[in-house]
C-alpha cells in the first residue's frame, strides 16, 4: 500500500466515524496544551491507535487522540498531541496526520506548540503568534516523489511552491481580533501604537530531543529567531503544500538556554502548558468561528 493510499484509508475511516461532513478547521495541540480539547462540545473521541496507520505519540503531555465536535459553535477536528522525529518517526510519519486532515477537507489549521523564548521581553506563559519560521531540523518532509493528489485546493500540490506567507496574515488578523475580545492586553506583547493584543514572532525548529545550548541560542537570535521548539515546521510545510492555511500559536513554556536561572526540563514545559491552557482554550473558542466563517466563504 502506498503512502497516499494509507492516507486515504485513514481519511475514509474517519469520515465513517464522523458520519460524513467533516469540519473545515483543524487544531493541533502541543505539549501540555491538550486540555484545550475539553472545550470541544459534543465531542467524538478517537484514540490514535484506532485510526489506520496513525502514529502514536510517546511524549508526556500528548494524549494521542482525535477529538471532533464544536468549538465556539464551529465544527472542528482537534489533534490532542503529535508525533515527532526524535521519537523515531520518519518525516512522512510525522506529517501523516496533517495529510489526513487535508484528505478530510480541512482548509485551515491552527498549530500550537510549547516553545522556548529567545527574544528579550518574552515571559513564561506568554502566547505568541507565528509570523514566520526557520527550519533547522536538517530535513524537509517533502523530500522524495511529489504527490499532487494531496492538493486540498486547486493549484496546490506543486513540487515547488511559495512559502512567503507560511503563516496566514489573514488568520493572524482574526487571531488578534479574538485576543482583544478575550482580554489580552499590552503585557502580552506589542500593544499600544501597533494595536496588537498578541506579540508575533519567528519560530526556529530543531530536531531535538535535547534542549539547545546557550551558544546555539545566541546563534539562533542572530538569525532572527524569537522562539525555539521541536515541532510545527514539518506540519506547516505539508499543509502549505496542500493549500491549507496555517495559523501558528506558541506558548512560551520556558526561557531558552542561558536566559533563565534554572536547568531546562520537560516537566517545566508541561507545568507551564497546564497553567496557560485555559487561556489558550478561551482564545481558540473565540477564534474557531471566525476561521470557519472565512474558509466557508472561499471556493
Amino acid at each position: 500500500m502506498t503512502y497516499y493510499e494509507q492516507v486515504q484509508e485513514a481519511a475514509e475511516y474517519l469520515e465513517w466515524r464522523l458520519g460524513g461532513g467533516a469540519p473545515r478547521v483543524g487544531i493541533v495541540l502541543g505539549s501540555g496544551l491538550g486540555a484545550a480539547a475539553d472545550a470541544v462540545a459534543g465531542a467524538a473521541v478517537m484514540p490514535y491507535g484506532e485510526i489506520p496507520h496513525f502514529p502514536h505519540s510517546t511524549v508526556e503531555g500528548h494524549s494521542g487522540r482525535m477529538v471532533a465536535g464544536e468549538l465556539g459553535g464551529a465544527p472542528v477536528i482537534v489533534l490532542q498531541g503529535r508525533a515527532h522525529a526524535y521519537e523515531g518517526y520518519s518525516p512522512r510519519e510525522v506529517t501523516f496526520p496533517m495529510r489526513v486532515l487535508g484528505a478530510l477537507g480541512i482548509r485551515a489549521v491552527v498549530l500550537t506548540n510549547a516553545a522556548g523564548g529567545i527574544a528579550q521581553g518574552l515571559h513564561v506563559g506568554q502566547i505568541v503568534l507565528l509570523a514566520d519560521h526557520i527550519n533547522m531540523m536538517g530535513w524537509n518532509p517533502l523530500t522524495g516523489p511529489n504527490e499532487p493528489r494531496f492538493a486540498a485546493r486547486p493549484g496546490a500540490g506543486l513540487r515547488f511552491f511559495d512559502m512567503t506567507e507560511a503563516y496566514s496574515k489573514a488568520l493572524r488578523e482574526l487571531a488578534q481580533e479574538a485576543a482583544r475580545e478575550e482580554g489580552f492586553t499590552g503585557d502580552e506583547g506589542q500593544a499600544g501604537e501597533l494595536g496588537l493584543a498578541l506579540k508575533e514572532g519567528v519560530y526556529l525548529a530543531t530536531p531535538g530531543p535535547s534542549f539547545e545550548t546557550p551558544a546555539e541560542i545566541r546563534a539562533f537570535r542572530a538569525l532572527g529567531a524569537t522562539l525555539v521548539g521541536m515541532s510545527t515546521v514539518p506540519e506547516t510545510i505539508v499543509a502549505r503544500h496542500m493549500g491549507i492555511e496555517v495559523l501558528g500559536i506558541s506558548c512560551v513554556t520556558n526561557l531558552a538556554a542561558g536566559l533563565g536561572s534554572t536547568p531546562l526540563s520537560h516537566v517545566e514545559v508541561e507545568e507551564t502548558g497546564r497553567m496557560v491552557e485555559a487561556r489558550l482554550a478561551g482564545l481558540l473558542k473565540r477564534l474557531a468561528p471566525r476561521i470557519a466563517a472565512k474558509v466557508e466563504q472561499e471556493p
